[in-house]
């Protein structure tokens, strides 16, 4: 079975032909190799300029097909707490080490890490262990920041 080659994204669809399930580590990336939930050989390969890759983005392959991407459920810690001016102080210390997270309401989503997880309790944040879709925030000066819905 062939390989079927993707190089664009498209703003919408009548029809998607199959989806691509991806964790945060691949939607980030330009160029890698998956497969779809059909088990197809995909070759993904888009313009190093555009934003990373969301749930629900729509690619189109060379030949016409279309593939709609899905985050992939992954390990993640969530810090939460009823304190809005804790919860801004978390987001901050996660922020300055530049790590990923995905803020809704009063819960923090980061990828699970003990060294992370043991510096929120200690700021006073309940920290526990979730698995679920990671959709962290693009970054104020990214292409399309900010969460988008398809």
């Amino acid at each position: 079975m062939a390989t079927i080659e993707i190089r664009e994204r498209i703003d919408s669809a009548d029809v998607v032909h199959a989806v691509v399930i991806l964790p945060w580590e691949k939607r980030q990336k330009y160029r890698f190799r998956a497969e779809t939930g059909g088990g197809e050989a995909v070759s993904i390969m888009l313009p190093r300029n555009g934003p990373a890759l969301r749930e629900g983005d729509l690619l189109q392959s060379v030949d016409g097909r279309v593939m709609e991407v899905r985050a992939a459920p992954e390990m993640l810690s969530t810090a939460a707490c009823d304190d809005l001016l804790l919860f801004s102080r978390a987001c901050y210390h996660l922020g300055n080490r530049h790590t990923p997270v995905e803020i809704t309401g009063r819960a923090i989503y980061y990828a699970s890490d003990h060294v992370l997880d043991d510096m929120l309790r200690l700021l006073g944040l309940t920290v526990t262990r979730v698995e679920r879709p990671f959709q962290p925030e693009s970054g104020a000066y990214a292409q399309g920041s900010g969460h988008h819905q398809h």
